[in-house]
């Protein structure tokens, strides 16, 4: 009977390493309609990594299983997409709400940033600090788990990307820019007409 039991330890201990790595970068991971999710892109503390193409989908590891020689995960490939939209939804309406003119920013470190200056209609955002002004794209931010504004670079990123504004100064983004532009052509040829 004690070598029976050794046996199965021993069979058990044999296939465990076999399950960590088929969980590394570049094996396929199924759905439950026996289609293909997508591929590990990384497996690290107990989240498994899949990029379907659409999204890098973080599994938790105890949520693959192996399958007739296949890792496989009790959902398809349009639910886990499904999921993940609606969850980039959520976050970048909470991210929208938060990004207006006056919003207090802080870096992916933690940092002050400054505070958002102007948004734009284009999806550019002025953040301004005492040392001066940084162009963003709206993806750059996010909001943190806190609720604050955050910008997905460290305040090193930002401090050495931020321009100085010159005393007086008018502060527009390029689309904010351009409009201001092609209004006093409107104008200068509404005058001239």
């Amino acid at each position: 009977m004690k070598f029976a039991k050794l046996a199965i330890l021993a069979t058990a201990m044999a296939v465990t390493p076999y399950a960590a790595s088929a969980q590394d970068a570049g094996a396929v991971v199924y759905g439950n309609d026996d289609a293909p999710i997508g591929t590990v892109e990384s497996n690290a503390d107990g989240i498994v990594t899949v990029d379907t193409g659409a999204h890098k989908a973080p599994l938790p590891a105890n949520l693959l299983a192996e399958r007739e020689g296949k890792w496989t995960v009790n959902a398809t490939k349009d639910q886990i997409n499904s999921m993940l939209d609606a969850q980039k939804a959520e976050a970048d309406a909470a991210r929208d709400a938060a990004l207006v003119a006056g919003a207090a920013v802080i870096s992916a470190d933690g940092m002050p940033a400054g505070t958002v200056y102007t948004v734009d209609d284009a999806d550019t955002a002025i953040v301004q600090s005492d040392a001066g002004i940084i162009t963003l794209k709206r993806e750059s931010f996010v909001v943190d788990p806190n609720g604050a504004l955050m910008v997905l670079f460290s305040a090193a990123d930002i401090a050495a990307n931020t321009v100085e504004v010159p005393e007086g100064a008018e502060i527009l983004t390029p689309a904010q820019a351009a409009a201001k532009q092609a209004e006093a052509e409107a104008e200068t040829e509404a005058d001239a007409g």
